[in-house]
């Protein structure tokens, strides 16, 4: 289960193609909404279905920030 400040990247969906290589901090505890389960991104309104969202280890999240791709 993901808890506030997990690292994600979006997989498997529009936005990923959008956002490729961006690190995502999770900023709420997964909920249930209309059959699936979502989460708050932080920079990002609204919820965001868990099932398009990758875990990653926190070597690639820094990285990602060292690079400018985290906001």
């Amino acid at each position: 289960m993901m808890k506030v400040g997990t690292k994600v990247k979006m997989v498997n969906c529009i936005e990923a193609e959008e956002n490729e290589g961006k690190v995502w901090v999770t900023r709420s505890e997964p909920w249930a909404v209309c059959g699936s389960t979502v989460v708050l991104l932080e920079g990002k309104r609204g919820g965001f279905d868990i099932s398009c969202l990758q875990v990653v280890d926190e070597s690639e999240a820094d990285v990602n920030e060292a690079l400018g791709l985290k906001e």
